[in-house]
């Protein structure tokens, strides 16, 4: 029972830095989200785990992805990435939108790296087996 708690109150901080981030105030939020003000508040308090379906329409209001509520929210699981992924995720200077943005820059740098490769491989001829000179 800890855990659904720690999750709920995980996912209110998290709404409320986003709203904080948008300087948008909790009526607002309420508005463009068509959620209760008082809702919202037991939200980021963490006092009610909010459904999937609210989740996406806060996401609207916040204009952030709602797979990023989702994965807060312990709907999804992380996506994978490694520590660019991971740093570029937890940088509180950019917005959702910002984020997947280089997100996926970033793995199409890696794809298109990947693919090259066997390539690159192909291409370079393998190295001459050592020989002793003689003397």
């Amino acid at each position: 029972m800890e855990k659904v708690a720690d999750i709920a109150s995980d996912i209110g901080e998290y709404i409320r830095q986003q709203r904080s981030n948008a300087k948008i105030s909790l009526r607002q939020l309420s508005k463009l989200a068509g959620v209760s003000n008082p809702y919202l508040s037991q939200i980021e308090r963490g006092v009610r785990k909010p459904s999937a379906e609210i989740l996406q329409q806060i996401a609207k209001g916040l204009r952030i992805s709602a797979e990023a509520l989702y994965v807060q929210a312990g709907i999804l699981d992380l996506p994978t990435g490694g520590p660019v992924g991971d740093a570029i995720r937890a940088d509180t200077e950019l917005t959702e939108r910002q984020k997947q943005v280089l997100l996926d820059v970033y793995e199409s740098f890696r794809r298109e790296n990947a693919a090259a490769k066997p390539e690159q491989q192909a291409a370079t001829p393998e190295p001459a087996a050592d020989t002793k000179e003689s003397a």
